[in-house]
């Protein structure tokens, strides 16, 4: 197998036009050219002026590939493709039968549990919230009827938080197995389009990733595994320094040598319980800021130039990133192109924020948080649970500032930079359901907070041309940007301090985002196999 990269051709090529062109680019009859896969295809929009390209790596199989490798030995663009393929670790033995449990069942704890089912070893999923229909209706009654379920919610259910969001698919993750690659394959198999395996930032968006879901969750059914949904942990069943099991809301024991436990990033009082079992955990920095919205044309124009709204791109996203005086960094964080700023509380009497797009990603503005970056030894000492409270304290605020109804604090960007507060929209309007407040969002964050954010919001208009337009919308506020601990493991992937337990994805501090969660459930479950078979570490 064969890997050319950095393969160019015009942005309204045909569909027919890629096997040609790599019969031209190595010199070959076109009757050697076996097979070929689309790797990677990408496009770079930097250089305003210069005519967009779609930049492929495609991986080919031919006839007398020894005498192609020869002739294009000094061609760092034509290799041996590397072998991205699954290896699976082990097998259940027959007479297994301590069942492994996966708490959580976000995409971390998806994954773990897929994994343990694929390879035999039946796990049990326990997931505090609700099937995920049922979980989308209880969320819109927050969005539509200010009617909070504090288990069943955006951060609480099937899916986890990943399903209520723009369902992107990338991560800047080091992943030398490659184990990104069975994540997005599983995720085709289960119903995601094709295109997430060579598109740069594939996603997926909230409706598609409910059906995958589904038919994941079946999958993991079907190879023995069981799912337990409204089954929340409340203590664990501990003999010296090892685990044995859990015990459940209801008071039922369960017990298990190997307890992954995936919780995601806002399951508090399940942090509060292993922090009260002495579960070795530290605190760790995040993130705390608001939302932003622009109409998605502006974006578009200042990223694509000409080629905005051409359907072959879509919406266009960004990343920016300003290091402040006061020495903060304020950067762009979960960018939503054509989406929606979401209620995203999971607690009652508090407001919290996120985005969320769909597949088309056709809604009339463009998102994403604009955050700080915030650290315990400066802004929360006080032990691993700090953070927490500081997230809880902020939020608290900001239900207070939006009227006490899950409406959400807001303010025309333009006079957050002015320091007056707002009164009345302008041209954008806010996609925040419930709905926003109007007022001064300098009350709801530390001041070194708003400092550095005002700073932040003009110099970025020298990056994208609009950015900083009067009437854009700051909806506050975001806290749960990453967890703020982490529930440190060893090489084994083990608790510090609890043989047993394996702190994975989010809410253990180890992954942000789908796909870097997926992986990581990849990476427990392997874990927990090896330990199980008494295979050395990985």
């Amino acid at each position: 197998m064969l890997r050319i990269t950095e393969l160019k051709l015009p942005l309204d090529h045909s569909d027919d036009a890629v096997r040609p062109a790599i019969v031209q680019r190595l010199g070959i009859a076109d009757a050697d050219l076996l097979d070929f896969t689309l790797f990677k295809r990408s496009y770079d929009a930097r250089k305003k002026n210069s005519e967009l390209q779609f930049i492929y790596t495609i991986d080919l199989q031919v006839n007398g590939e020894a005498d192609v490798l020869e002739r294009f030995v000094d061609d760092h663009n034509v290799n041996v493709a590397p072998d991205v393929s699954y290896k699976v670790v082990g097998h259940a033995p027959q007479d297994y039968a301590q069942r492994p449990l996966v708490v959580g069942f976000g995409p971390c704890g998806i994954f773990a549990a897929l994994l343990l089912a694929q390879m035999g070893f039946k796990p049990i999923v326990l997931e505090r919230g609700k099937e995920v229909r049922q979980r989308t209706k209880d969320t819109w009654g927050l969005w539509r009827k200010n009617v909070l379920n504090a288990e069943s919610n955006v951060q609480f259910g099937e899916g986890g938080a990943g399903t209520f969001s723009d369902g992107k698919l990338y991560s800047q993750i080091k992943d030398p197995q490659h184990h990104g690659r069975k994540v997005l394959h599983e995720f085709v198999k289960a119903g995601a389009p094709e295109e997430i395996l060579y598109v740069s930032k594939p996603h997926i968006g909230t409706f598609r990733l409910t059906g995958m879901v589904e038919n994941m969750r079946q999958q993991i059914i079907a190879l023995g595994g069981e799912i337990r949904f409204e089954q929340k942990v409340t203590d664990l069943l501990v003999d010296g320094e090892r685990l044995q099991g859990v015990v459940l809301e209801s008071g039922e024991q369960l017990h298990a040598n190997h307890v992954v436990m995936a919780l995601g990033h806002s399951a508090r009082d399940t942090f509060r319980m292993l922090h009260a079992r002495k579960v070795f955990m530290e605190a760790k920095p995040f993130s705390i800021g608001f939302r932003v919205e622009h109409p998605q044309g502006i974006i578009d124009r200042a990223r694509l130039g000409k080629y905005a709204g051409h359907p072959k791109l879509g919406a266009a996203d960004y990343k920016l990133v300003h290091h402040a005086k006061n020495g903060r960094s304020v950067y762009s964080f979960c960018m939503c192109p054509g989406g929606t700023v979401v209620a995203a509380t999971s607690e009652p009497g508090r407001v919290v924020t996120n985005g969320m797009s769909q597949y088309s990603r056709n809604e009339r503005n463009a998102n994403s948080g604009i955050v700080v970056g915030i650290t315990p030894e400066q802004d929360y000492p006080g032990g691993p649970l700090a953070g927490i409270e500081l997230q809880e304290q902020l939020e608290s605020t900001a239900y207070l500032l939006g009227g006490s109804n899950y409406q959400a604090p807001a303010q025309l960007l333009g006079d957050f930079v002015a320091g007056k507060p707002s009164t009345a929209l302008g041209s954008v309007e806010p996609s925040y359901k419930p709905g926003v407040t109007l007022g001064d969002l300098a009350l709801s964050l530390p001041d070194f907070a708003i400092e550095a954010i005002r700073e932040a919001l003009p110099a970025f208009e020298r990056q994208i041309k609009g950015f900083s337009m009067h009437d854009a919308v700051l909806t506050g506020i975001e806290t749960r940007t990453s967890s703020p601990l982490r529930i440190t493991r060893g090489a084994d992937y083990q608790s510090l301090n609890l043989k047993g337990l394996f702190p994975a994805g989010e809410g253990a501090g180890y992954a942000g985002g789908i796909l870097s969660a997926g992986v990581d459930g990849v990476r427990i479950a392997e874990a927990v196999v090896r330990d199980i078979l008494g295979l050395q570490s990985a």
